[in-house]
């Protein structure tokens, strides 16, 4: 486990690995200067599934976070936007990476949290399976996940285009960022290439130079994936670690459905 620095004092335990939606947290909370804790999740083995890990997330997934109050309640929180929008509302009372509740800002922010949450996300999620980790080549797969992304960044590239604006909702980064910086920048891994959309990719050098982003994709360790996106054998190694989990996971399946 290992300790963030701090300008408060709750008693937060962030559960994580390295993915795009587990740094959405550790970002969040390093924008923040908040004190927490890490526990590393080795979904590898899938621990994401024991019992002790389900009681905070039923749904068995990364990011998950308990944060215990001075009055002795611990509160549990899953799904990653659910975590972002606790953790501005709990402790961002000088909103740094928030609007005031009610605000318009405040709700057009919640509109690009969501916008990520249900589609960036989701999308680029099965263009990276079909594109890396599918085992066999799928053509009309791999295409409609890859032009889903495509469309959905061409969203985010024409929105920041007409506003002008550094980020998605007026002039300071926000949840609604920082939700889609992990995702952004490995398009590549889906196979989709950044350089196709300029003020998206502007924007996204510029969340990279931010002190928050560089301290919190770093969480909990082992290196960041835009890095390794850079290392031909790497990225081959890391395939193959991949269509390896998601076989085992496929054999699981079946022989449970089978009853074995």
């Amino acid at each position: 486990m290992t300790t963030q620095a701090h300008t408060s004092t709750p008693n937060i335990t962030l559960y994580t690995s390295q993915t795009p939606n587990g740094i959405k947290i550790s970002i969040t909370l390093a924008e923040l200067s908040l004190l927490y804790t890490v526990r590393k999740i080795d979904t590898s083995t899938n621990e994401q599934k024991s019992p002790w890990f389900t009681a905070i997330n039923p749904n068995g997934r990364i990011p998950a976070l308990t944060d215990t109050h001075s009055d002795g309640e611990t509160i549990r929180v899953f799904e990653s936007g659910s975590i972002m929008q606790y953790l501005v509302d709990k402790y961002d009372t000088e909103h740094r990476i928030s609007y005031p509740r009610g605000s318009r800002e405040a709700i057009e922010t919640t509109n690009w949290l969501f916008f990520q949450n249900a589609g960036v996300g989701p999308m680029q999620g099965q263009a990276n399976h079909f594109t890396r980790y599918a085992g066999e080549d799928l053509p009309y797969a791999k295409q409609r996940y890859q032009d889903e992304v495509r469309r959905l960044y061409s969203v985010l590239e024409m929105h920041l285009s007409v506003t002008g604006n550094p980020y998605l909702v007026g002039e300071k980064c926000t949840i609604a960022d920082i939700a889609h910086w992990g995702w952004v920048t490995l398009s590549r891994w889906a196979g989709v290439e950044l350089s196709e959309f300029p003020t998206l990719k502007a924007w996204e050098e510029r969340m990279f130079e931010r002190p928050g982003v560089q301290e919190g994709r770093q969480v909990p360790g082992g290196g960041h994936q835009r890095e390794l996106l850079q290392d031909a054998e790497k990225v081959k190694q890391f395939e193959e670690r991949g269509r390896d989990f998601y076989r085992k996971q496929a054999e699981e399946g079946l022989m449970t459905k089978q009853g074995v």
